[in-house]
């Protein structure tokens, strides 16, 4: 699987830095944090709270998308791509990019925000997230998996899909 692209995405405290972390490490590839490519300006509004827009997502989604088709060994990326376009953006540069949806409610995302100390992301954004959520179901090669599975059920979900996939790829 040496140039195997996968989006792990989904809303704020939804655990995609924890699974593109382990899902990267278990496929000896590396793993990029979409949160540490985020401009300044996109940085200080979330940390004040203001949802960002197309104007602030584009350069960042391009950025994102950049890195993984350059990734020669391929990469796991943690993003939210909430919207349709985003993922489509992304697939763009990378034709045969995977996307793990992790699937969580508001209440649940919520709490888990506002468990966390220090990122820059507050609680009171979350709702918006939703609001901009465009599930990604029907399209194509695409997981979804509850949020409710432990961090090793998830890992080991998606390593048994992407194996699949494999397989019927030849």
């Amino acid at each position: 699987m040496s140039s195997l692209r996968v989006l792990v995405m989904g809303v704020a405290g939804s655990g995609k830095s924890t699974l593109a972390v382990s899902l990267a490490r278990e496929l000896g590839i590396p793993a990029i944090e979409g949160d540490e490519h985020h401009s300044a300006g996109s940085r200080h509004k979330m940390r004040r709270g203001i949802a960002l827009q197309d104007a602030d997502r584009i350069p960042w989604l391009d950025t994102l998308a950049a890195m993984l088709a350059t990734s020669g060994r391929g990469a796991v990326l943690a993003c939210s791509a909430l919207r349709r376009d985003y993922r489509d953006r992304l697939r763009r540069a990378v034709p045969d990019l995977r996307v793990v949806f992790l699937d969580i409610d508001p209440q649940a995302a919520e709490a888990r925000v506002a468990a966390r100390s220090s990122h820059l992301f507050p609680p009171s954004l979350v709702r918006s997230q939703f609001e901009t959520l465009e599930p990604p179901i029907g399209e194509r090669e695409v997981l979804r998996l509850d949020t409710q599975l432990s961090s090793a059920q998830q890992l080991e979900a998606v390593l048994r899909w992407l194996d699949r996939l494999a397989v019927a790829a030849g």
